[in-house]
């Protein structure tokens, strides 16, 4: 039987593929992972076992003078983590002089108001392109969870949509709006997608991030919209204006399908609710 080493020395990236398609990580994960270990081997320009403490601070140093948000050298964090602890028992992590996460930004997300979204909607003469626009904000998805949705997740009777093997590979249900819901069947009738309900131009295989992410853009670029606007913003925006409306923000972080209220609470800081409060009560002195 072959050695771990001769696959290593095959392969550096073997052994930490593996490990992780065992233990069931997800495809984006494994993609990361893999990506920034094996850029870590091509800066260093050394094998596995000869990386250092120094080599991984210095790589991350790299990616903070190429200006890489904090989330991208934490998602670098942790691929070296789980390579070098996990795979390779090594101790970059535990000691006093260990390596350290980034401290994370504090940005606020950007949110649009119900007028902007609304002229964005209006403002596409294509069905499918509208429809995408109006499923991430009326539902609150990822963009990698509408990619992914298929026609039988959506159901008519309930008005809820079932996102399967979300982030953290956690399945959950959100709401969908009537209307919503009508235009799912009018676009259903002329598009006649077989598995996914958006589909690329090969039918039975999902639409791509990119092309997503452009129509969110062009939707913003043609009613004016300043702020860089992504689908994500849809999603920041149907949480923002559901708690600016009076709902639990319990059901709102079930409905994003966030592990911790902490993630929920950001919206907290954006909504206008309580500004409005305010301008009512002094209005009436």
């Amino acid at each position: 039987m072959p050695s771990d080493n001769i696959f290593l020395s095959k392969d550096p990236m073997f052994r930490l593929e593996q490990e992780m398609k065992i233990r069931n990580f997800s495809k984006n994960t494994i993609d990361a992972y893999l990506y920034y270990n094996k850029e870590l081997l091509r800066f260093a320009n050394k094998d596995p076992d000869e990386i250092n403490n120094q080599d991984i601070k210095d790589y991350l140093l790299t990616l903070v003078n190429l200006g890489k948000s904090s989330s991208t050298i934490n998602i670098a964090v942790s691929a070296f983590k789980f390579y070098y602890s996990q795979v390779f028992s090594r101790r970059f992590f535990i000691s006093d002089n260990g390596i350290k996460r980034p401290k994370p930004e504090k940005k606020l997300p950007v949110v649009l108001s119900k007028q902007e979204i609304v002229s964005m909607i209006r403002v596409m003469d294509n069905l499918k392109h509208k429809l995408m626009l109006q499923i991430l904000y009326s539902s609150g998805l990822r963009v990698s969870e509408l990619i992914n949705l298929k026609i039988n997740d959506v159901n008519f009777f309930r008005k809820i949509i079932t996102v399967r093997a979300g982030k953290g590979k956690k399945d959950r249900v959100t709401i969908i709006s009537q209307i919503v819901l009508e235009n799912i069947n009018k676009y259903l009738v002329e598009y006649q997608p077989l598995v996914y309900l958006f589909e690329s131009h090969e039918v039975g295989s999902r639409i791509s991030v990119r092309t997503i992410q452009k129509v969110v853009e062009d939707a913003a670029a043609k009613v004016g919209v300043k702020e860089s606007v992504g689908p994500h913003t849809l999603r920041h925006s149907f949480a923002t204006h559901l708690l600016e409306q009076g709902v639990s923000i319990r059901y709102i972080q079930e409905l994003l399908g966030h592990a911790r209220l902490e993630t929920t609470q950001i919206y907290t800081k954006v909504a206008v609710n309580k500004f409005e409060e305010i301008d009512d009560l002094l209005s009436r002195e």
